[in-house]
């Protein structure tokens, strides 16, 4: 992909880690680290460490209308960084891991991590390298249609460390939810971290131990 230009306004199907359904969209910008798509509803934002594959496409009567693009003007490139750093404040969906996205706002862009609010889990702390995607949505929404008041965009209670390394550290002896709780074994007491390897302590009491790299994000309940 060294020349990268031929692929703005193409039609391509893509398949992104993690995710078994394909996307479809048409490229509208596309930067050293990220790629926007216009799915023909949304933007979706993707960073390029987890395209596995991507394909051109030919629509037929492929006439859709772009609206402007919602963070940034077409004479300046994209990044990842950028794009999160824009995006604060904005009500987003993003996906990480598992069968569902989340909802809310990107509240902190720290060294290789960030923090979402969600009215469902609240501080999310999610690791930049395991973001799979990114949609903003449009200025007058809001999750679940919450008021401002239901709602309010609260800063982290959390003291942020620069690193997600040294978040995992700083919470040792908390009661963490990692990858939002889809596995049982990723909820428990944080015991230990050293070497990279993370020993949480489970409902049933055995120690649990996970590699860091592997750890997509953290919230407490």
């Amino acid at each position: 992909m060294k020349n990268r230009q031929p692929l703005l306004g193409q039609n391509v199907e893509l398949v992104i880690s993690g995710k078994p359904e394909l996307i479809r969209g048409k490229v509208v910008e596309l930067g050293q680290d990220i790629l926007a798509l216009y799915t023909g509803t949304q933007f979706m934002y993707i960073p390029l460490i987890h395209m596995e594959q991507m394909r051109v496409f030919q629509m037929d009567n492929d006439r859709a209308i772009i609206p402007d693009l919602p963070f940034e003007p077409y004479n300046e490139p994209i990044s990842y960084r950028k794009i999160l750093m824009n995006s604060k404040g904005m009500f987003s969906e993003i996906y990480i891991t598992g069968n569902q996205s989340i909802h809310g706002y990107v509240t902190t862009v720290m060294n290789d991590f960030f923090v979402f609010y969600t009215p469902v889990y609240h501080t999310v702390i999610v690791s930049l390298q395991h973001l799979k995607y990114l949609i903003p949505y449009e200025p007058h929404v809001t999750p679940y249609s919450l008021t401002p008041a239901q709602f309010p965009l609260k800063p982290s209670p959390l003291t942020l460390a620069r690193t997600f390394d040294q978040q995992l550290r700083k919470l040792i002896g908390e009661f963490v939810v990692l990858d939002l709780g889809d596995n049982p074994n990723k909820t428990g007491i944080l015991k230990n971290m050293e070497q990279n390897m993370i020993e949480l302590a489970t409902a049933n009491g055995d120690a649990m131990f996970l590699h860091f790299d592997h750890v997509k994000s953290i919230h407490l309940p």
